[in-house]
């Protein structure tokens, strides 16, 4: 058993060393005891080593893809709890990572006290089942689109992008372009 104001074990892995140093930072004065990896095995290592209950995931680590690591974090720790941040949020990569066991999703930037929250919501004994994100009510715009059918085809392709560039029928560098800008963002609502 664990004492009432232990800190709580958190892994943090992001392939920028220093936001996993700022962010361990900032949770470890909000009662997280956080180690850091910046790469998948790194972050397997540590797993089976320390059986973290938390974490917090980067959806880009360098070559290697996020998603696919969220089972095996889970593998070695069945109980861990784990948020997903990136800084290309989409709806299928937020869908894909609650259906590979993310318990949250988050876009960056993010603060230090809504990954606290994220992370420890839910928790206890009436905590519902996780669910997918709602889509929104009004249409998309074509650039958000052409995005998220991007995003859904690279998750499918385990982020291969040539791979995905094949499937959507264009050049590897015109989807190295397209993917290296940030997510059109939706429009606010319109003045009526």
């Amino acid at each position: 058993m664990t004492e009432p104001n232990a800190p709580r074990q958190l892994l943090i892995v992001d392939d920028d060393a220093t936001f996993v140093r700022v962010l361990s930072r900032a949770l470890g004065s909000r009662g997280f005891e956080a180690i850091g990896a910046t790469r998948a095995d790194e972050a397997r290592v540590l797993a089976r080593r320390h059986q973290p209950r938390y974490c917090v995931l980067d959806l880009k680590l360098g070559e290697e893809n996020g998603l696919k690591l969220i089972s095996e974090l889970h593998a070695l720790v069945p109980d861990m709890r784990i948020l997903l941040l990136t800084g290309y949020a989409s709806i299928a990569t937020a869908v894909e990572a609650i259906k590979r066991g993310a318990h949250d999703y988050l876009a960056k930037p993010v603060d230090a006290d809504a990954v606290v929250r994220a992370l420890l919501e839910g928790e206890g004994p009436s905590a519902a089942d996780d669910e997918p994100p709602e889509a929104p009510e009004a249409p998309l715009a074509l650039r958000r689109l052409e995005w998220e059918h991007i995003q859904r085809v690279l998750t499918e392709c385990d982020g291969n992008i040539s791979e995905t560039a094949r499937r959507l029928g264009m050049h590897r560098r015109t989807l190295q372009r397209k993917l290296s800008k940030h997510p059109v963002r939706e429009r606010p609502d319109a003045a009526e």
